[in-house]
């Protein structure tokens, strides 16, 4: 056949999402467990200098922290690229946000029913700023489990906002939550042109 009759190439469309959410949430797991590159993952030792500045307390086991960001990509199908900007943590890191949302298509707030609160900066942060997103409950190991509505009512979230179970170490239960993510997007900015006209 001719190469006239070749179909066009199409260049995937590449879309920026957020990772974000408490201290030792999972939010390095959850960008590791999905990329299809090596993940460039800025963690640093913990040393004694964060006591009092970094409560481990909740995460006894962590000995590492995010400090600029965690990176990744995914390709969802051969149309759409996803790259991943994983948040620190920690408060004192608060600076970096506005350049990692910066042109974010939507965010994953992570979340662990054990702390509830931690959550809150994030939801806060992108509420204000407009962002859409949806929470992503991660399922710890040995972490009381609650239904999703329980955890709709701790945050006060409103009931437009996807709550989705998520297990961070696992690829297939990451990309359920991006595609819920994509999906909600989507369903918003449509919404948004019906209303426009």
């Amino acid at each position: 056949m001719s190469a006239l009759y070749d179909p066009p190439v199409v260049a995937p469309v590449s879309v920026k999402i957020v990772i974000s959410g408490g201290f030792g949430v999972g939010k390095t797991t959850f960008v590791g467990s999905i990329s299809e590159i090596e993940p460039l993952l800025t963690e640093a030792d913990m040393t004694d200098e964060s006591v009092g500045v970094d409560n481990r307390d909740p995460v006894p086991g962590k000995v590492t922290t995010t400090v600029a960001l965690d990176f990744g990509r995914i390709s969802l199908d051969e149309t759409l690229r996803l790259y991943l900007f994983g948040t620190p943590g920690q408060d004192r890191y608060a600076f970096l946000w506005d350049d990692l949302v910066e042109g974010a298509l939507g965010a994953v707030v992570l979340l662990d029913t054990n702390r509830i609160e931690d959550c809150f900066p994030a939801i806060d942060y992108f509420e204000e700023n407009r962002v859409p997103f949806l929470v992503a409950v991660n399922q710890f190991q040995d972490t009381r489990k609650f239904a999703l509505r329980e955890v709709r009512e701790a945050l006060g979230v409103d009931s437009r906002v996807p709550l989705v179970p998520c297990d961070a170490r696992h690829r297939e239960s990451v990309k359920s939550v991006l595609v819920a993510l994509t999906e909600e997007v989507l369903t918003r900015r449509l919404a948004e042109q019906a209303a426009a006209y």
